[in-house]
């Protein structure tokens, strides 16, 4: 059984964190067998951090699933005719023109058919009613083959092999289906926000029925927390960032200092949602939060109130075995909530 194991590395190259969970498949039993985290320091070296989690954790493999988020990556939802995968493979180019800001010989693009049919789009295509029967909605995701080739040369040159490069965005549902949560009843339909709330930005992925139906990234992150609690307490940004986590002795100024930014976040979550309400007809009650940038005391109660929608911090290792002779369990559970997409990662420990 040991033998036939497979391990997969979802290695999440954060811009101020890298992290890493390795998923050991014992039989059909996903167990967690390898954890570690590494900060990357002001002017620090990716590659330096990679490096420096493979020397602290105790993996198994060195197989890595990493993602590509932010301005080089593009995401839609597009209304198409009913056809098979086949045809949808020879048609998508043909669509991508209309929908993508970069040159077809520049990036690497990808597509899958949804099952709920055509719906919510995020350049504003819908037919508002769910879809007819002819149609479906397709999910298109395209990334910059340049910086797909220095995320592969970072990992070949620190001794790694790279088994697929996914899309945050995407890696939030992956670990939302691992931990085996229910998907909402099909009589009652609704949704589910899954947001990530990431150093830079944050990433907003809506999953209708358990399918994803929206996504979306925002420019906002844990790193403006951070400044703006440095600039109200006269501090550094490392020793900020260590108040803005543990604010008992400066809760009232750090509340104070971060309620603009998490402001701002509420209103382009708020906009996503209620844009995803209107154009699928499916209310979204819920919103799961994870990232560094929710780990600030009062952040979710925050966003629950200013949404009016339930919100919690989500841990991602719900319902999963963890090796505790390889992982230091106390330390793991400590930062579940920012794991999410190593987690998602490394659910490819399933397929590949």
């Amino acid at each position: 059984m040991l033998r036939k194991s497979k391990n997969v590395i979802g290695l999440d190259l954060g811009s101020s964190v890298v992290k890493a969970v390795e998923i050991t498949l014992e039989g059909p039993e996903p167990v967690i067998s390898g954890f570690a985290r590494v900060e990357v320091p002001p002017g620090g070296s990716t590659a330096d951090a990679v490096n420096a989690v493979f020397q602290e954790g105790t993996f198994r493999s060195k197989r890595v699933v990493t993602s590509v988020g932010g301005q080089s990556v593009v995401v839609r939802y597009l209304p198409m005719m009913k056809m098979s995968d086949a045809e949808l493979r020879q048609a998508i180019r043909f669509e991508t023109d209309k929908h993508l800001p970069f040159e077809l010989d520049q990036v690497q693009l990808d597509c899958q058919a949804l099952e709920r049919g055509a719906g919510v789009s995020t350049d504003g295509a819908s037919d508002g009613n769910g879809g007819e029967e002819e149609d479906m909605t397709v999910l298109l995701a395209a990334c910059k083959s340049e910086a797909i080739e220095e995320q592969v040369q970072l990992i070949l040159s620190c001794g790694l092999t790279p088994v697929a490069i996914d899309v945050d965005l995407f890696a939030l549902a992956n670990a939302w289906e691992l931990c085996g949560l229910p998907p909402d009843a099909e009589d009652e339909p609704t949704a589910m926000a899954l947001v990530d709330v990431g150093a830079t930005r944050t990433s907003i992925n809506v999953l209708c029925g358990g399918e994803t139906c929206f996504s979306r990234e925002v420019a906002i992150g844990g790193q403006d927390m951070t400044q703006a609690v440095g600039r109200r307490l006269g501090v550094e940004p490392f020793e900020a960032e260590a108040i803005k986590r543990a604010s008992e002795s400066h809760e009232a100024e750090v509340n104070t200092a971060i309620a603009p930014v998490l402001e701002d976040l509420v209103s382009e979550l708020s906009l996503s949602l209620d844009y995803v309400e209107h154009h699928s007809g499916v209310k979204v009650d819920e919103i799961l939060l994870s990232g560094g940038g929710v780990l600030a005391p009062g952040t979710a109660a925050y966003i629950e109130q200013a949404t009016a929608r339930r919100a919690r911090t989500w841990n991602p290792l719900e319902g999963l075995r963890v090796d505790a002779s390889r992982v230091d369990v106390e330390e793991l559970e400590a930062w579940a909530p920012t794991l999410v997409v190593a987690v998602g990662l490394a659910t490819r420990a399933r397929t590949q």
